[in-house]
């Protein structure tokens, strides 16, 4: 979607503006001294002049990224809003299907937006119907969540653009294995869940005070990814990536969002719980 200011500027304007336009080279001629003192400004304005900018070249820019990120988290608020409101129940359906088609998407090479819009649909009545369950349980509780994922995103963009935090191989690798870890642990408070070893509303793992401890270092973890994702799109818009990856730096920072909330809703029902 282009934005009006950048294209009423001669550096992002569309290159279909501008067919038509008399180029700058066909102005040079060399039949008299007043037609080479023309040409040699001529060519200080070609010279001058800007380099083809990445939407010009369909290469990948932030405002696409933003864009798209933008739709789809529209997608997913209206079918929440949809689902909280007819029909709650269906939060188990909508996390299948979600969790299908993020396994999908994850594992395409050429970003597929009906799919990935597809994918957002069904976080939203996910999404949609567990919030309605948990608001009806600590009233106010959803508002919160929302709140602190907003002011996490926030914190997470102005410590990446400060450069006070650093996208190493280190980095990276620190958090893939923490990552690991928390996988692990929270699949074990799964099992521990199903044959009904110890207790709690989400698990002996993740209830009290041990899952409100949990539930930060999740919020961590989430955060770091966010600050990766970041950087990912940085290094994708400098090396000038086609533009259709955007579709898929879109779905990886709504996919780390949707885990950020989840992981803050849970903490403030267990708090509101205790």
């Amino acid at each position: 979607m282009a934005n009006p200011v950048f294209n009423n500027s001669p550096v992002f304007q569309d290159p279909v503006q501008r067919r038509g336009q008399k180029s700058p080279a066909s102005t040079v001629s060399y039949g008299t001294a007043g037609a080479q003192v023309a040409d040699a400004a001529t060519l200080d304005q070609m010279y001058a002049a800007p380099a083809a900018t990445t939407r010009e070249t369909g290469r990948l820019t932030y405002d696409d990224v933003i864009m798209k990120t933008a739709g789809l988290l529209a997608i997913l608020v209206v079918t929440g809003a949809a689902t909280w409101v007819l029909a709650p129940g269906l939060w188990i359906v909508g996390a299948i299907v979600g969790l299908v088609l993020g396994l999908v998407n994850a594992f395409k090479k050429n970003p597929s937006p009906p799919l990935i819009m597809l994918y957002a649909a069904a976080q939203g009545v996910f999404l949609g119907g567990i919030s309605a369950m948990y608001e009806s349980w600590y009233d106010g509780v959803v508002v919160q969540a929302v709140l602190a994922t907003i002011s996490v995103f926030a914190v997470s963009l102005v410590l990446f653009r400060s450069g006070k935090v650093r996208v190493t191989p280190k980095f990276t690798r620190g958090l893939l294995l923490a990552m690991g870890g928390y996988l692990v642990f929270s699949l074990v408070n799964v099992v521990l869940m199903l044959f009904g070893v110890g207790g709690g509303e989400y698990g002996p793992l993740r209830s009290g005070f041990l899952g409100v401890v949990v539930g930060l270092i999740a919020v961590g973890l989430a955060a770091a990814s966010l600050i990766v994702d970041f950087d990912s799109i940085k290094r994708g818009v400098e090396a000038g990536v086609p533009a259709k990856l955007a579709w898929t730096a879109a779905f990886g920072l709504v996919v780390t969002l949707v885990w950020l909330y989840l992981e803050l809703l849970r903490i403030f029902a267990i708090l509101r719980g205790d």
